[in-house]
């Protein structure tokens, strides 16, 4: 085959492949949400009262926090409905060097309980409320459709022990591998 009729193919074959890899990503995505029972989140979540400081309680191991302690994430509605969101982990104890992920999401439907998340563009990741004090908005069950991930937040560094099992609980019903989860270390008063 000449030389330049191959260079003129190559395009060509590398845009089939990148399609044949992305439909099988897809294909593969559908397949695992499809083999899980449809997750339910809270009817309706206000974000305004849901905007401000959570103290992470407990989390299921993540590669993006692997090793992290006293985390936080603050979360700040911006004028066009979108939500600005920081977190942030101290590595290597309470005390140590505090490393930040900053992110904007938003609301996928009207009860704003689905939202995407999007720490690097192209991708989104699913971040669906399950659960929320909806009289003062203390605490918060989030999770998403695979199963993989699931924290639970509060707004103190510390919450009491039974809501925690409470919590823990709804996960384990929701599908969840909470004998996974990781207890988050938190300073006592919030500050280092």
């Amino acid at each position: 085959m000449p030389k330049n009729l191959l260079k003129r193919r190559q395009p060509v074959l590398l845009g089939a492949a990148a399609a044949a890899i992305a439909t099988g990503v897809a294909a593969y995505a559908y397949t695992r949400r499809k083999a899980y029972p449809v997750l339910p989140t809270v009817a309706h979540v206000d974000l305004h009262k849901y905007a401000g400081l959570w103290y992470e309680v407990a989390r299921l191991p993540t590669r993006f926090e692997k090793g992290c302690q006293h985390v936080t994430a603050h979360y700040k509605l911006r004028p066009d409905g979108k939500v600005n969101v920081r977190n942030t982990c101290h590595k290597e104890g309470l005390n140590g060097p505090a490393e930040t992920a900053t992110a904007i999401a938003r609301a996928v439907d009207a009860t704003n309980a689905r939202l995407k998340v999007q720490f690097f563009w192209p991708f989104e990741g699913d971040y669906w409320i399950l659960d929320v004090d909806h009289s003062d908005y203390q605490y918060a069950l989030v999770g998403e459709p695979e199963r993989k991930n699931l924290w639970i937040l509060s707004r103190h560094p510390h919450m009491e022990r039974n809501l925690r099992d409470m919590l823990v609980a709804k996960g384990r019903e929701l599908g969840f591998p909470v004998d996974n989860l990781i207890y988050t270390p938190q300073p006592i008063d919030g500050k280092p």
